[in-house]
């Protein structure tokens, strides 16, 4: 596992060198399952760019992959009066996909932003959440919003707001929004997912109730901007998050279920300042002879670039180096755990104008140091 790419060093110590003297762009890693440039704007005329990945996987095994449509531009929530939430669906793990869905679409001067998604696996039902904004009546007003699928992302519910559910009415004006790519079941059922609040500092939020209402955790932690939460195995609940300018995330843990939490940087893990995601990929308690981690970032303290899938063996306290999936420009990410076993991967490649999938064994990750065993 501490075996590098010779090409992902050359890239980073020499980009603009090495592309000049090859010109061309480089190259995805080596032995990946499946490849798949699944939104791409240059194929369409009417879109700007799309931006923002989330992938889950249905209980189904269907995969899920939700991302913006951006339309006169590129700009964020604030500065585009037309975006919509897209979907592409795999039946088979990746191999192939479904023609581009519509599940967000609102008049010019409505947009939405930022999907992410939670899968209920007792009830089977998905939540796809997102931010939304009337550019024309209430320009820098944030309401969060989410839509439910019972048919793993066949069809869509109507458009449910929450923002008076998991957050204050002191914040009504406060630059606010639920983290992009994914939330979580805990094992107790749970429902839970992250939201931030620039002035206020980064919540958890949840249901006890599969979805049907929704709570705020009212204890702020920082630093926190775009973050992630996983459960650990002692039931004690783990935050990652992007901490801008500081060149590296911060790890938040709580064993109270967010009453208190304790907050330390993670120097293991450099960050540009940009999103990443963290999954439960085995647990020791699921019949696993092993509890695995996996997280995936652009691996820079500056530059988004070094796409990197790494591993934790100890519950997140140590990281392995990684995996370089993509040495050049690299930006958000989102992993899930493929039925079949496998890892899948989507991610914004080359300055948003790709947005690819790709998929890998644990056995490719560390190349052939560990596989996946299970006591049952």
């Amino acid at each position: 596992m501490k075996r590098k790419s010779l090409l992902c060093w050359i890239l980073i110590l020499f980009p603009f060198t090495f592309l000049s003297a090859q010109d061309s762009k480089p190259e995805l890693a080596e032995g990946l399952t499946e490849v798949h440039d699944l939104f791409q704007a240059s194929t369409n005329p009417e879109v700007a760019c799309y931006r923002i990945p989330a992938l889950v996987t249905s209980v189904k095994g269907d995969l899920i992959a939700a991302i913006d449509e951006r339309v006169p531009s590129c700009q964020d929530l604030r500065g585009s009066r037309d975006i919509n939430i897209v979907i592409r669906r795999s039946p088979d793990h990746g191999k192939s996909w479904s023609e581009i869905q519509r599940v967000i679409d609102f008049p010019e001067g409505v947009s939405a932003s930022d999907p992410s998604m939670i899968v209920d696996r007792e009830s089977g039902e998905i939540f796809l959440f997102y931010n939304y904004m009337d550019l024309d009546k209430e320009k820098d007003i944030y309401y969060l919003h989410v839509v439910k699928s019972r048919d793993h992302g066949l069809s869509w519910s109507e458009p449910e707001d929450i923002t008076s559910q998991i957050t204050k009415d002191k914040w009504h004006k406060d630059f606010k929004f639920i983290t992009s790519g994914r939330g979580i079941q805990t094992r107790s059922g749970k429902l839970l997912h992250c939201m931030v609040n620039l002035d206020h500092g980064l919540h958890l939020f949840g249901s006890d109730d599969h979805g049907l209402t929704w709570y705020l955790i009212d204890t702020p932690i920082k630093p926190g901007d775009e973050s992630k939460v996983v459960e650990l195995d002692d039931g004690s609940w783990m935050i990652n998050s992007r901490a801008n300018k500081k060149g590296k995330r911060f790890v938040h843990t709580s064993s109270d279920q967010g009453a208190s939490w304790e907050s330390r940087p993670e120097p293991e893990l450099i960050d540009p300042g940009c999103n990443a995601s963290i999954i439960r990929y085995t647990s020791v308690k699921d019949g696993f002879e092993k509890s695995r981690l996996l997280f995936s970032n652009a691996k820079m303290e500056k530059g988004r670039q070094n796409l990197t899938v790494r591993i934790s063996y100890d519950e997140g306290l140590t990281w392995t180096e990684g995996k370089c999936i993509y040495p050049g420009s690299a930006a958000y990410s989102s992993l899930t755990v493929l039925g079949n076993g496998d890892i899948g991967l989507f991610f914004e490649k080359d300055y948003y104008s790709e947005n690819v999938f790709v998929s890998f064994s644990l056995e490719w990750l560390t190349d052939g140091e560990d596989e996946k065993k299970s006591v049952l």
